[in-house]
């Protein structure tokens, strides 16, 4: 058993005897796509790929994609302090070690059997062919095969953080999952652009491997397209989603070529769909109609004027309807604001 496995196996030995909070019925996981770009031998994986290839910008291939900031700490502590009726959190990540075990021994030491690493390899088990990826698309289309996933789980990505409490029916209505986020016109445009783009940059300008870029819009209309949806489709933002396990996995159990073409580029592409736009759709096309608004505070701090940080700090604490947190880039900004923002979750997050 290896490093990271041993601290939490430990954790799940003492924490059998702990008292933990009361979980819902039927329970709610949560599952973190986590992924450590400092890590020398990530990036020397990824680079045995990149190398000699033609990606697009967009793609994901380049390493500030690949970043962290120690984002996965204020992540899991904002779950354990602002859900704790939440019953397990699984990490998902490719060899690494978040390193979050202390933090949570510290701080919440009743839960640290409650999280569990989940190496890529659990989760495409049978598709092995497919690894190593690099891409957030194919990784998140997979993490339902979690073995031991409640049927209702909510989905995080690492720089996403609650910042006020929450209760089950915040994420589930009737065991049925809220969607966040608002109906749009649909794409097309952008599509029919990337299709004149590719035309003029492989037949006019000799560019063969020329390839559009990937966009988080345009992977969720590509899977509202998928689903029939031609006039309009349902966006979401940078926020954590709920989703029922059961309804995608009848799905891709009967479109398996589906899933295996949507894995088949270990960076991104502008082709792929998105697994939360799928799930969403899916859900709307079976009659959810339990939807909400983001509740979302977004935050790219690199290169903005020196209030920044303040003004996005008092919105969120000012507006009670913001529930979540989304903090992109934050390895690229300055020191000053990075402490600024982690000395400010440390207040918000009693720690």
């Amino acid at each position: 058993m290896d490093e990271f496995n041993l601290k939490f196996a430990a954790g799940n030995m003492s924490s059998m005897t702990s008292n933990k909070p009361p979980e819902t019925n039927p329970p709610i996981d949560v599952v973190i796509a986590w992924v450590d770009g400092d890590d020398p031998a990530l990036a020397q994986k990824r680079s045995n790929y990149v190398n000699g290839t033609n990606i697009p910008v967009g793609s994901g291939a380049h390493s500030t994609r690949f970043a962290s900031s120690n984002e996965i700490r204020y992540c899991v502590l904002s779950i354990l302090r602002f859900s704790p009726f939440v019953r397990n959190i699984f990490i998902v990540t490719d060899e690494q070690d978040p390193g979050i075990s202390d933090d949570v021994r510290k701080y919440f030491p009743e839960r640290l059997g409650s999280i569990r690493i989940v190496d890529h390899k659990e989760i495409f088990e049978g598709y092995e062919n497919y690894l190593p990826t690099f891409n957030s698309i194919c990784i998140a289309n997979m993490v339902w095969r979690i073995k031991g996933l409640s049927d209702n789980f909510v989905y995080f990505n690492d720089d996403i953080f609650l910042i006020r409490s929450m209760k089950p029916e915040d994420w589930f209505v009737d065991g049925r999952p809220v969607i966040r986020g608002k109906w749009v016109m649909s794409t097309s445009p952008r599509a029919l652009w990337n299709s004149i783009k590719i035309l003029f940059n492989r037949h006019l300008l000799g560019k063969p491997d020329f390839e559009p870029r990937a966009s988080f819009h345009l992977g969720q209309w590509n899977a509202a397209a998928l689903l029939g949806f031609k006039f309009r489709y349902f966006t979401t933002s940078h926020t954590p989603h709920a989703v029922n396990r059961q309804l995608v996995e009848d799905f891709f159990s009967k479109n398996d070529s589906l899933l295996r073409k949507n894995l088949s580029f270990r960076f991104r592409d502008h082709t792929q769909f998105t697994f939360i736009s799928l799930s969403n759709h899916l859900q709307l096309l079976d009659g959810n109609r339990h939807i909400a608004k983001p509740a979302l505070a977004y935050l790219k701090p690199q290169g903005r004027a020196d209030d920044y940080i303040d003004r996005k700090i008092a919105l969120c604490e000012s507006n009670p309807g913001i529930r979540f947190l989304c903090i992109q880039g934050l390895e690229m900004c300055r020191k000053e604001d990075r402490d600024k923002l982690f000395n400010w979750l440390d207040r918000l997050l009693r720690i």
